[in-house]
């Protein structure tokens, strides 16, 4: 915390006094964004293995399939509850506020002048998304997904390999269940050496993206952007704060004081898949979640549960509807809801995963794709904000469902 109050601090001091000054830039490039770099590559570094090690561990030691079948369904179902939720609420916002209406016709041309050659980058060849998505999730070759950071696939194979474990005999599993948990503490034992790293690296990180990013962007699209986090920050202290202490009993300032590190932690690395190993760390010794739920739920919701997400992806699209004077009846703002409690899912859990899936949305109700460059000014901010709720919905899914499977929560401190 203390890491990223100073980096935001010394960003914002530095692009205020010294913002023409070239020794800043080199600063940036050569200092603080390495730092961050170095941090952001230990997480994603045993991403892969933690994700093998623990899902195939948590189904291995479910046993049960029809156990593993209750708590996956349990799991999803309170994926898409949440995140339609999120959707609406975002949707409601902006229909209320109407911040696209605000901005003027000469601003929306000089942005999209100032980003389009970001949003062609950003986009690339353009988002598909229909039954291949759903048939993609089968790898062909499960090191491939994982080289690729395809986190579905290899999570469908770790699903495979603990559901097939259960079902050859003890003699046979119990080696290969041994070398899993030898993995799985490794992988823990490194967390450690990064999270030691964490106060440096959110520092240069947060510094980079202060000093880099422009106050005069902020302020053209204020409105946007207030409007977004007002939402954010209703699903994350409304909706998941309100389940937490009504639905798992936890007290609303103990469940978000557990899970400071992890909010700070999802905040400066924009990633679900980099918080990951720290979401199972928050889970298993703040809240007491037993190991097989934990290891099977949270890498499930890193990769398929962005609340946060698809509450952006909802207000962006009808943000940009208005500022191009395209008027959404109900059923198309229900389209827009439902496309983005599935894309959500289809995003990758990486920094700005969700931009190419956004063009498809918006493509799809008939607002301009290349309207995408609007936004793409603030959307570092945006995607640190709502990656803290894709990430608490995931810590709250594992509480619920824990407790809906009978386990002893941790709950006084």
């Amino acid at each position: 915390m203390l890491g990223l109050v100073l980096g935001a601090a010394a960003g914002i001091a530095s692009r205020t006094f010294f913002a023409d000054a070239p020794q800043l830039l080199w600063i940036v490039e050569n200092v603080a964004t390495p730092v961050g770099q170095v941090f952001l590559r230990m997480l994603f570094m045993i991403v892969v293995p933690l994700i093998f090690g623990s899902v195939t561990l948590g189904v291995a030691s479910l046993g049960d399939l029809s156990r593993i079948g209750r708590i996956g369904g349990k799991a999803m179902g309170f994926f898409f509850l949440t995140t339609a939720c999120a959707a609406a609420i975002g949707l409601t916002l902006v229909n209320v506020i109407g911040p696209g209406k605000s901005l003027a016709p000469e601003v929306r041309t000089q942005l999209l002048e100032q980003y389009s050659g970001e949003a062609e980058t950003r986009v690339g060849g353009g988002a598909v998304f229909g039954v291949e998505t759903f048939v993609n999730i089968v790898p062909r070759n499960p090191v491939d997904s994982a080289a690729r950071g395809d986190m579905l696939g290899l999570i469908f194979f770790s699903l495979i390999f603990g559901v097939a474990l259960t079902q050859i005999s003890q003699e046979r599993s119990r080696p290969i269940i041994a070398v899993l948990e030898g993995l799985v503490d490794v992988v823990t034992r490194i967390i450690g050496y990064a999270m030691k790293l964490a106060p440096y690296g959110v520092a240069g990180l947060i510094f980079g993206v202060t000093v880099r990013f422009g106050a005069d962007v902020l302020q053209t699209l204020a409105l946007y952007v207030g409007t977004v986090l007002l939402g954010l920050s209703l699903q994350l202290f409304g909706v998941t704060g309100m389940i937490a202490k009504f639905f798992v009993g936890i007290p609303y300032r103990q469940f978000f004081g557990k899970c400071r590190a992890l909010m700070v932690t999802a905040f400066s690395t924009s990633s679900s898949n980099a918080s990951l190993p720290e979401n199972i760390r928050t889970a298993e010794v703040q809240f007491g979640v037993p190991k097989e739920i934990a290891s099977f739920v949270l890498p499930l919701g890193a990769t398929m549960n962005m609340n946060g997400t698809a509450l952006f992806e909802g207000m962006t699209v009808l943000f940009l509807a208005q500022v191009f004077g395209v008027e959404l009846s109900l059923t198309s703002q229900l389209i827009v809801i439902v496309m983005s409690v599935i894309t959500a899912v289809g995003a990758a859990g990486v920094p700005g995963g969700s931009i190419p899936l956004l063009v498809l949305i918006l493509e799809t109700v008939g607002v301009p794709g290349e309207g995408i460059a609007l936004i793409l000014g603030v959307d570092r901010i945006l995607d640190m904000a709502r990656t803290v709720p894709n990430v608490m919905g995931d810590q709250l899914t594992a509480l619920v469902v824990a407790r809906s499977e009978g386990a002893t929560l941790r709950i006084a401190d």
